[in-house]
């Protein structure tokens, strides 16, 4: 991915997300304006409904802002059409969200494997890489097994390795530890905090839990339609 000025791989101007409610527009949020350097860890913090998931799906491209501007990779995603957004999607960014929507009739070395075959590799290659990063997630012993027959630890580790498969410069993950347990959410978070090391990641992380926003480089709170930078440590709760 290349980078914008200064570093930034990621640049937000004066997003504004309207819904129509009946007869009147609600304002999830306005005027929203940050950028993320390389290499940041970012958290996104905020109550249910404030916007969070929303505004993860409009940096990936996935939904359109009412009003503002997303640069990432040099592209202005308000002016892909649908073909070059699933193109961007597919070649920069790594999801991961609450649910981790692995497919269950496939095992988890398949549903690693799922991006390359879709990017047209042979499949003795794809399910290469996939069992490199079944490894990595520390995996390779459940390659075999369907995503049903895995704990939600386990599934949300194939998740992140489903994710990360075609080498993307830029996480975005959605309460990735949600719906786990606080034991299995931690290590999930250490998971994720590792790779974001080791692969040189630019991880924006929406997140309920407070200890994980702490660990990360910058905090973003996002309430009653504003967002505002808060310094990790103050985050309390």
């Amino acid at each position: 991915m290349h980078l914008n000025e200064q570093g930034k791989i990621l640049r937000v101007e004066g997003l504004k997300k309207v819904f129509r409610s009946g007869e009147s527009d609600l304002v999830l949020f306005d005027n929203l304006s940050f950028q993320v350097a390389r290499g940041e860890m970012l958290a996104i913090v905020g109550e249910s409904g404030s916007g969070k998931s929303t505004l993860l799906h409009i940096l990936g491209a996935l939904d359109r802002a009412s009003a503002g501007d997303v640069y990432c990779a040099h592209l202005r995603l308000s002016s892909l059409s649908e073909d070059d957004a699933a193109g961007f999607r597919n070649h920069e960014l790594g999801f991961v969200w609450q649910f981790h929507y692995l497919l269950p009739e496939f095992t988890a070395l398949e549903n690693v494997a799922m991006p390359l075959l879709l990017r047209g590799l042979p499949q003795r290659k794809a399910e290469g890489e996939a069992s490199r990063w079944l490894h990595e997630v520390g995996l390779e012993q459940r390659s075999h097994h369907r995503a049903g027959e895995l704990s939600g630890g386990e599934q949300q580790r194939v998740a992140l390795a489903r994710a990360l498969i075609t080498q993307p410069k830029l996480l975005l993950a959605d309460e990735p530890t949600g719906d786990l347990d606080s034991r299995t959410a931690d290590s999930v978070f250490e998971l994720i905090a590792r790779l974001h090391r080791d692969y040189q990641l630019t991880s924006l992380i929406a997140t309920h839990n407070f200890a994980f926003a702490r660990r990360c480089h910058r905090v973003l709170r996002l309430q009653r339609g504003q967002m505002e930078e808060v310094a990790p440590e103050t985050l309390s709760g």
